[in-house]
């Protein structure tokens, strides 16, 4: 079974910039449609972003929507999360997802293969 991993995430004050990254680990196939979820402390886990395997439909959560671009590169086999003018709210774990059933791309349920998170902590 193909295991994600993600990279990227760190502390850094509102306003800033992270760039997240998401790869299978070792010799993997395609990891077709992806998406970026996140957990903040407290909260449910929350739809981000998705985009579609050939990277030309993309779809993102109202609260990410202008300052977020979700982006792939297949010769690399790797999904990117850049993440500008972050907020306080944006401080969450934040999850990539793989192996899309079709069945809602903001559903959670609709995944079936998840990397272990990273921390993105952004401070005042």
């Amino acid at each position: 079974q193909v295991q994600l991993v993600e990279s990227g995430g760190g502390l850094v004050q509102a306003g800033d910039s992270l760039r997240l990254s998401c790869a299978p680990s070792g010799r993997a196939t395609s990891t077709g449609t992806m998406a970026w979820f996140r957990q903040a402390p407290g909260k449910e886990r929350e739809f981000v972003a998705h985009i579609s395997w050939t990277g030309t439909s993309t779809y993102y959560a109202d609260s990410v929507k202008g300052r977020f671009t979700i982006s792939r590169n297949n010769a690399l086999n790797t999904v990117y999360l850049q993440m500008n003018s972050l907020k306080l709210d944006d401080t969450a774990v934040y999850y990539c997802a793989a192996g899309y059933t079709g069945t809602g791309y903001s559903r959670q349920g609709s995944y079936n293969t998840w990397g272990q998170g990273t921390q993105v902590t952004v401070s005042s």
